[in-house]
């Protein structure tokens, strides 16, 4: 009991009590909303986009945010950013202003997303023809060479989608590096950079298969962040396929 009750004490009122939170969100007015607008377009447009349909950051024009279950927890991400990601927390802006950010990004979920070329199906076949299965995974299929897609077409937007495929290294991944690592025994490996410290790197190599190398080893070890692995189709597609296969990734929302 005495164990039970502590427990409880570290909970929050509300959920000791079996009550819903209550709403950050319940109270904005349109004036709120509008100044929620505003704020987004400077501090968050240039990721999400001036409709929040997605970009360099995730199509916020949805039903379902996948960090973001409720209200709360969407102010949360806005304030302290998502670990590992992109999205950084949002110290320039105070409470209420984090309040309207989040009632604006919740209310572009109502908006119907907008008509895109191409035929989803038709997309989904170039996407196994041209073997990208070798190197993205979609709802558990496929390598993890490269970055999953199967909420893909949630978190960035059909533009960014097509740009991707024209010129896969015109913006990479803060942090994605591409290394490759020569030995004392003239072993050589390419790959993937995943980790690295001030005396070990660790590599993932075409095979998926994973090197871990003590610099004091290597004759050689050369890093570019500035290259994608990813191939460009931008001779290899006609503009039809082109639009089949970007229609098949923006489809790809994790709840189909």
């Amino acid at each position: 009991m005495k164990i039970f009750f502590i427990w409880a004490l570290a909970l929050p009122l509300h959920l000791c009590l079996g009550q819903p939170a209550e709403d950050p969100l319940r109270a904005l007015t349109p004036a709120d909303l509008a100044n929620g607008k505003r704020l987004f377009g400077g501090q968050c447009a240039p990721c999400h986009g001036i409709t929040g349909g997605g970009g360099k950051g995730a199509n916020l024009a949805v039903p379902r945010l996948k960090h973001a279950a409720d209200n709360q927890e969407l102010v949360a991400v806005i304030r302290g950013g998502i670990e590992g990601t992109g999205m950084l927390e949002a110290w320039q802006l105070n409470e209420s202003e984090l309040i309207q950010v989040a009632g604006y990004v919740r209310s572009l979920g109502s908006v119907a997303a907008s008509a895109i070329p191409g035929d989803p199906a038709k997309g989904h076949a170039i996407y196994e023809a041209r073997g990208c299965s070798g190197c993205h995974i979609v709802a558990g299929n496929g390598s993890s060479r490269g970055p999953e897609l199967t909420e893909v077409g949630a978190r960035r937007g059909a533009a960014y989608l097509r740009k991707k495929l024209l010129d896969p290294s015109e913006e990479t991944p803060d942090g994605f590096v591409i290394a490759r690592a020569v030995t004392h025994d003239a072993r050589e490996v390419r790959g993937i950079r995943v980790n690295e410290d001030s005396f070990t790197i660790q590599i993932k190599d075409a095979a998926n298969r994973f090197h871990s190398f003590r610099k004091s080893e290597l004759v050689q070890l050369e890093k570019d962040s500035t290259r994608s692995l990813m191939p460009t189709f931008a001779a290899t597609l006609s503009p039809a396929e082109l639009d089949d296969l970007v229609a098949y990734l923006a489809s790809l929302r994790g709840d189909r």
